[in-house]
């Protein structure tokens, strides 16, 4: 609801000054210590801006710092095969983002002397690189006064700002040309990383901490905002297969690549599919509920001999042997990361293989779904 005589999107110089103050000092105060903030260097903000495109921050907080520890510059992503770049992005989505991030790279050492672009409209230029991510890295980089207006931002400027919470692009364009007159010339990276951390921590979806809110004075809707209507997740089923075998004095497992062309995460690696119907014959390892984007996918893992593959169903792409040590360099898909990890198959995992856990993890199938 908004406050009766509020008109909608209009502040005063006053209004805006008191804005910026506030919530500057709340965000010196309050800022998570976030690895990506303890950096100047363009490079790695860059990394940091596209990892946190749709995935929660601490999940981020634990992909960034080994991927910058691989690729430490920019000459270095650059110098790496797609492979290995997506390997180091395994398990954390989106992967288009790293596609696009390793071509960017490429892009500025051909065509910017190596030189990370310091304005938003020509980092923008670059492949794969949103709107958002250039004013982002620009601002927090390189000083430059432009709003970087994502989901938190522009959910914090629709309440406090009294705009009807629909979705449109006139709307969006409003809110960008308001966050762009609120900016703080002085710190615009701290006021547009402040913005965002307040949609964070705050001004919650659901159950907004109003009370503790640097800003709540001004606000056009205090709190009286209606919930957002929940997302409605679709559901698949899935039967996977995993299959060893044990050479001395390596362990091997069979993996399916998936096709160029393929339409989601062409040239990841998977574990291969089963028959469908054939699930009773073989010994089940694990039950695991897996969210990519809007589809919950339930997934049963079955363990098959190297003599059973007959029961896996027919190949869409390439098939391979691939050695347990090498795992981690090949870039997986993020349901496959996380089967091989809670089957313990993954190197740096105790519990002495697959032997051990499956009679564990078969009584605890039912309760897997996590």
């Amino acid at each position: 609801m908004i406050r009766s005589g509020y008109n909608p999107g209009v502040m005063s110089k006053q209004g805006m000054e008191k804005f910026r103050r506030r919530l500057l000092a709340w965000f010196d105060e309050h800022a998570r210590d976030l690895p990506w903030r303890q950096t100047s260097d363009p490079y790695a903000i860059w990394v940091s801006e596209t990892m946190l495109q749709q995935t929660r921050t601490n999940v981020v907080a634990e992909y960034y710092p080994r991927f910058l520890q691989r690729f430490p510059t920019l000459e270095a992503l650059a110098r790496a095969s797609q492979a290995d770049v997506l390997a180091s992005w395994s398990g954390l989505g989106y992967y288009r983002r790293a596609r696009a991030l390793h071509e960017s790279a490429r892009a500025v050492i051909a065509e910017h002397g190596g030189v990370i672009p310091r304005t938003a409209a020509v980092l923008h230029r670059l492949p794969g690189v949103g709107v958002y991510t250039a004013a982002a890295v620009a601002s927090i980089a390189f000083g430059e006064r432009v709003a970087a207006v994502d989901g938190n931002v522009e959910r914090v400027l629709t309440r406090y700002l009294g705009h009807e919470p629909v979705p449109g692009a006139a709307r969006s364009g409003q809110l960008r040309q308001a966050a762009l007159q609120m900016v703080d010339a002085k710190r615009p990276g701290d006021f547009n990383q402040a913005m965002m951390e307040l949609g964070a921590t705050i001004c919650l979806p659901r159950g907004p901490l109003c009370l503790t809110c640097p800003v709540r004075e001004g606000c056009a809707t205090q709190g009286e905002h209606p919930a957002p209507r929940k997302r409605k997740m679709l559901s698949r089923k899935q039967a996977l297969g995993l299959v060893q075998r044990r050479q001395w004095p390596k362990s091997e497992v069979l993996l399916e690549q998936r096709p160029a062309d393929a339409a989601q995460m062409p040239n990841m690696w998977e574990l291969p599919a089963v028959k469908a119907g054939k699930e009773g014959e073989m010994s089940l390892l694990l039950t695991v509920r897996h969210a990519i984007t809007n589809t919950n996918y339930y997934v049963t893992v079955y363990g098959l001999a190297n003599d059973e593959q007959k029961l896996l169903a027919k190949a869409t792409g390439e098939r391979a042997w691939i050695p347990v040590r090498d795992l981690h360099d090949k870039p997986l898909t993020g349901l496959t990361l996380k089967i091989l990890k809670r089957l313990k198959v993954m190197p740096g995992y105790s519990g002495g293989g697959l032997a051990v856990v499956v009679g564990e993890l078969a009584r605890d199938a039912e309760k897997e779904f996590a």
